[in-house]
């Protein structure tokens, strides 16, 4: 089942981000509480979940940002691509897209931006048959250390 991440999900969704970032720390429940709130609680973020048994095995997060360029029609974007591995191969990963990009096209956005940090062929080939084009747009990053 896909749908909209609901507050019972904060301790599977930290459980399947562990599968995003296997080496970081698992996030505690109670450090990570009130970001979950604030997620939940914004009309700009959609948390897309597919649920199998009750519980979150693949996600995105869509964001939807406020422009005044092309026409003043919002764009969005999207982050934390995570499929439990468990549970990869099984069209999980596509259908959160694809309920995040539907979402994007709902809320009248222009575009929908999505960027990886794999260099993985297998990960690009994946966004790339779940409709993302690679050669629109560089993609530039700063990160505090």
């Amino acid at each position: 089942m896909i749908r909209l991440a609901v507050p019972g999900d904060l301790p599977g969704m930290l459980d399947l981000y562990q599968h995003l970032n296997p080496l970081d720390p698992r996030v505690p429940e109670a450090a990570a509480a009130t970001a979950w709130k604030a997620m939940l609680g914004s009309e700009l973020i959609r948390l897309i979940v597919a649920e199998v048994e009750g519980a979150p095995v693949s996600s995105c997060m869509l964001v939807i940002v406020p422009n005044i360029t092309r026409g003043a029609r919002s764009f969005g974007v999207i982050e934390n691509v995570v499929t439990h591995a468990a549970h990869r191969g099984q069209g999980l990963g596509r259908s959160v897209l694809a309920a995040a990009v539907e979402a994007a096209w709902q809320a009248d956005c222009y575009k929908v931006m999505l960027a990886t940090g794999s260099r993985q062929g297998s990960t690009w080939r994946f966004y790339e048959g779940a409709g993302f084009t690679r050669a629109t747009k560089t993609h530039f990053e700063v990160r505090r250390g």
